[in-house]
Order: structure tokens, then C-alpha cells, then sequence
């Protein structure tokens, strides 16, 4: 609070106490201060501690707690921000340079990231010329050079009607009507656009907006549009992209190799509010299969396909992969267990690849809830692995396979052969036995990483193609029976794709949507995301 300079007293004991007394205020805020920047540090130290253990798993426990963590973190910083707007600097000033006591009580400057800005983003250039003349003496001004700043402003989202004006026109010698046909619409004889519907699905399943708040946006910019309207919009748009949903799921079928997951999903059951059941709401499952050759730069393009099942019976899977050949990556479901079995000539048409994550995941659990320190030299063993492939991602597959037989090789056979001293010393009925036991009873799939270069050391693919929809649920709470489920998992399916293409998914099925009903459907293939992008690049060079 400021003094005003009339209220000050003009005896000196008076001011020598009123001096002492602010000292001493700013003092304690010094001091609040410094609190508030241990604790952020300490939750920064705590999420980043976290996500490490997390390993791009899907553990949700682990999830609840960064978001509440960063939750704390982000009031925090909010509140040292309004305390503090000057901007960071990163060079001293020459006066806190001198100043040693100065320096030593100044608190660390805040860090801040500096937004990337897409090079296509639109600008505007406002020059603040002084004129012509000096505006002291008069004389003429030349230019000798220029400062440039920017700031990144935001332009408010908008609705527009479009009109679409047919005139119609007849012929003056043979009386012949003329007008041009009218264009094909995402919904026929629906008012929604292209862009608009475009909007709706990436807010509902990927920025996870539920749609009664879509609605007040929507109000809140000038169309008040019903409710029912909104979800039979939604609907008629995942139906118009359901064939590039479908083209996506075959594309990623024909790989030979794949990483899968699911996740659980509350659906609307009316049978259950029938039979007398009070809250009428079922568990189905989202299923998620991925194609991702980028850890050794495969030529096919990364995609996701998701399904929708009412229940998790193992018949799903099975179905959703009745013609896959080659490598499955997941986790140890009774349901897959079945695609593992052996043909008539002995060998498996599907293999198995064990996720290290998960069993590291067992190992975190015990060490955090006991702190043994058993469990504790497992994590470092299989954080040395883990070391040794963040080195080798991305490269080419000599290298990879080079690396694992060298290093890897032999920390996995002494991990082994760790796990089987470790059984003969410990509990056989406890948590830490179990996960060894789970390790060394899947040992083929757990090691298969080793000799082929082109299979991950973990499932974490799936797991980061999946992670949308529990956070989704979240919003959404529950899928509109079994259509609804179905229509998340067309949505999901091209949305996540384009992301994995490095689309912006909105962009990119405005663009379909516009085009789908019009498209010849021997063509469709056009329309996939990495075939889309490469159209949207060789457009731009034409141009």
C-alpha cells in the first residue's frame, strides 16, 4: 500500500519507525516469497520425477496425480506472474551486477517458454514512422535503421452464413433454362459447413469440449443452436468420414507388426434401465491398434485405428485382428492369447512382444509401496535399457539391431538370471515374485526386441494412442449406447491418424468433409492423411 507523501511525519523517529516497519514487511514477503518458489520447485522436481517413472504408461494413478500436480503448480505460477509482470532477463543489469547484496536476495527469474509460431501464420505490420521532419529542429530525417518487435494477438472465432446464390437463366432463341447445380453438402440439405462440422468432431473427441458447451460458445458468438441439432451434426459428420475411418483401419491391418491397447468406456444401456437397474450405464471398450515404423524410419506412415466393443471378451480382439500376420505388441489379456496359438505347420501366424513398461510398472509399484530395494535394482536394471534405446531411436535398423546385440543382449540375460536368484531368496506369494515370475514365464516375447530391430522395447505407442480417449471420458462421462461408442472410435480413428501425420486434424477433415460426398470412392485413397498432405505440399509449390 503506498504512503502519501503529506501523511509522513516530519519527526525523525517517527519516519526511523515507519522505515523499520516496512523493512520488516517486505521481509516477510521475501520470505513468503522464497516459500512459493521452493514449493514450485519441489512440485516441478515431483512431476518430473513422476513422469519419468511413468514411462509413456497409461497407469491412470500416476496420470490423476501429475494433473492435480500441475494444477497446483500452474495457481502457483499464476500468482507469481501477477506479483511480478516485469519480463525475464536474461542478461544482468550493470546496477545488479554492483549491487552483491542486491543479487544475492533476488529471487531466480521466472522461466518462460517461448511460443513456436507456425511459418504460414497470418501477420500484420503496423510502422510507427516519426515523420519527415525533426520535430526539434526541423531538418529533414533519414533512415538509418530500424527496432522490430512483436507480440502475438488473437483473433476471436467467428460464424459466418454463407449464401449461395443460384440465378437461374433462360435462353432468348430456344427458351432453355440454364443454372449452375448446387454444391454437395457434408449433411444433405444440412446448414452446417464443412469447417463448421469440422469443428464440432475436433472439439468433442479431441480437445474432449462436450457438446452442450460447444452450444454456449456457439451462443456466445451469435447462432444459438439446439442441442439435438449439435449431436445429430456430430453424428451425420463421423458418418460422412466413416469410409476414410474403415480405409485407415485396413491400412493399419496390413502391417506385420502392431501395438495394441484398450481402455474402458461407461455406454448407455437401456436393457439395464429396464431390467431394473437404477443407473442404466454399461462398461464397453475402446481398442486401439497402432502402425508406427519411426523409431527406425520405416517407410509406411504412422496411423491409429480404433474399434468399439460392448464388452471385453476376448472374441473382439480375435475378430479385429482374423487377418493380421506378424508381431503384437500388448500387454498379457487372457484375450489375445488365443492369436498366439500355433498352425498346423508349428509355427504362430502372430508373435507375441512382451511391453518392458508394464513389467516395470510392477517393479515401481512394490519399490513405492514397500521401498525395497530389490525392486528398486530391477527399475535400475531395466532403466539401463531404456538408456541404450533412447540412444538408438530413430536410427536405421543395423544400427538398432548392432546396439542390442551388444548391449542390451547382455543385461537382459543377467536380468535373468538375476530374476531366478531373486526367486529362490524372496516370498513366492508376494508382488515382487509375481512380476519376476511374469517376466521370466514370457521370456520369448519379453526378448524378441533383441533380434529384430524393428519391434519397440515397450507398447508405449498404444498407450499414447489411447491416453485421448481417458481423458475424454472424463468430459464426456458416458458414450450414448453403442452407436455412440462406434462413432467415437470413427472419429478417434481419424483424428489421431492426422495428428500422427502432422496434420491439423481440423484443417485436414474440413477439407474431407467438403470433398467426400463427391469423390469417386475407387479414389478414396486420396484421402488418407499422408496422401492428403502430400497433395496440400505439392499444391502449395504449384502455387
Amino acid at each position: 500500500m503506498e504512503i502519501s507523501l503529506d501523511a509522513l511525519s516530519d519527526d525523525p523517529a517517527a519516519l526511523r519507525d515507519m522505515i523499520l516497519a516496512q523493512q520488516q514487511k517486505i521481509a516477510g514477503m521475501e520470505a513468503t516469497n522464497r516459500a512459493y518458489e521452493a514449493l514450485i520447485q519441489a512440485l516441478k522436481i515431483t512431476i518430473a520425477r513422476l513422469k519419468r517413472q511413468r514411462y509413456g504408461s497409461s497407469s491412470e494413478k500416476i496420470e490423476r496425480e501429475i494433473a492435480q500436480l500441475e494444477l497446483a503448480l500452474e495457481g502457483l505460477e499464476m500468482a507469481g506472474a501477477a506479483a511480478d509482470p516485469a519480463p525475464e532477463s536474461d542478461v544482468a543489469t550493470d546496477d545488479a551486477a554492483t549491487d552483491a547484496t542486491a543479487t544475492e536476495q533476488r529471487l531466480p527469474p521466472r522461466r518462460r517458454g517461448k511460443p513456436r509460431i507456425s511459418a504460414d501464420a497470418p501477420r500484420e505490420t503496423i510502422v510507427l514512422d516519426p515523420g519527415e521532419r525533426c520535430p526539434d529542429c526541423g531538418g529533414a530525417l533519414r533512415l538509418v535503421g530500424e527496432d522490430v518487435a512483436e507480440t502475438l494477438d488473437f483473433i476471436a472465432a467467428k460464424l459466418k452464413v454463407v449464401e449461395i446464390h443460384r440465378p437461374k437463366k433462360s435462353c432468348r432463341d430456344c427458351e432453355h433454362m440454364v443454372q449452375s447445380p448446387a454444391p454437395s453438402r457434408p449433411i444433405p440439405r444440412g446448414l452446417a459447413g464443412p469447417s463448421l462440422l469440422a469443428h464440432i468432431l475436433v472439439a468433442k473427441f479431441d480437445d474432449h469440449v462436450p457438446l452442450y458447451r460447444q452450444g454456449e460458445i456457439f451462443a456466445r458468438l451469435g447462432a444459438d443452436i439446439p442441442r439435438s441439432t449439435l449431436i445429430d451434426w456430430c453424428g451425420q459428420a463421423a458418418g460422412a468420414v466413416r469410409p476414410v475411418a474403415n480405409l485407415i483401419r485396413a491400412e493399419v491391418m496390413a502391417a506385420d507388426r502392431l501395438h495394441a491397447d484398450d481402455t474402458p468406456i461407461r455406454v448407455l444401456d437401456p436393457k439395464m434401465k429396464l431390467a431394473g437397474k437404477e443407473r442404466g450405464v454399461k462398461e464397453g471398450r475402446i481398442w486401439v491398434y497402432v502402425r508406427d515404423d519411426r523409431p527406425w524410419g520405416g517407410s509406411d506412415p504412422p496411423a491409429a485405428a480404433y474399434w468399439f466393443s460392448p464388452d471385453r471378451k476376448g472374441e473382439h480382439p480375435q475378430t479385429h485382428l482374423r487377418n493380421f500376420i506378424g508381431i503384437l505388441q500388448a500387454d498379457a489379456y487372457a484375450g489375445f492369447r488365443k492369436l498366439y496359438e500355433r498352425g498346423i505347420d508349428g509355427e504362430p501366424l502372430i508373435r507375441e512382444a512382451a511391453c518392458w513398461a508394464h513389467l516395470r510398472r510392477d517393479f515401481h509399484d512394490v519399490w513405492k509401496s514397500t521401498d525395497s530395494t530389490i525392486a528398486r535394482e530391477a527399475l535400475e536394471q531395466i532403466g539401463k535399457l531404456y538408456d541404450i534405446e533412447r540412444a538408438i531411436n530413430g536410427q536405421p535398423l543395423e544400427r538398432r539391431l548392432a546396439a542390442r546385440q551388444q548391449q542390451s543382449r547382455q543385461r537382459v540375460l543377467a536380468f535373468h538370471t538375476w530374476c531366478e536368484q531373486q526367486l529362490a531368496r524372496i516370498p513366492g506369494k508376494g508382488d515382487l515374485a509375481k512380476a519376476m515370475r511374469y517376466a521370466l514365464g514370457r521370456w520369448a516375447s519379453f526378448t524378441l526386441f533383441l533380434d529384430d530391430p524393428r519391434v519397440a522395447i515397450d507398447n508405449n505407442a498404444a498407450e499414447r494412442a489411447i491416453r485421448p480417449i481417458s481423458i475424454g471420458r472424463k468430459n464426456f462421462l458416458f458414450a450414448g449406447a453403442d452407436a455412440g461408442g462406434e462413432i467415437l472410435a470413427d472419429a478417434m480413428t481419424v483424428i489421431e491418424t492426422a495428428k500422427l501425420a502432422g496434420l491439423n486434424p481440423e484443417a485436414y477433415i474440413a477439407d474431407i468433409l467438403a470433398r467426400i460426398r463427391d469423390h469417386d470412392p475407387a479414389q478414396l485413397d486420396d484421402l488418407l492423411p499422408w496422401n492428403w498432405s502430400a497433395q496440400q505440399s505439392a499444391e502449395a509449390k504449384a502455387a
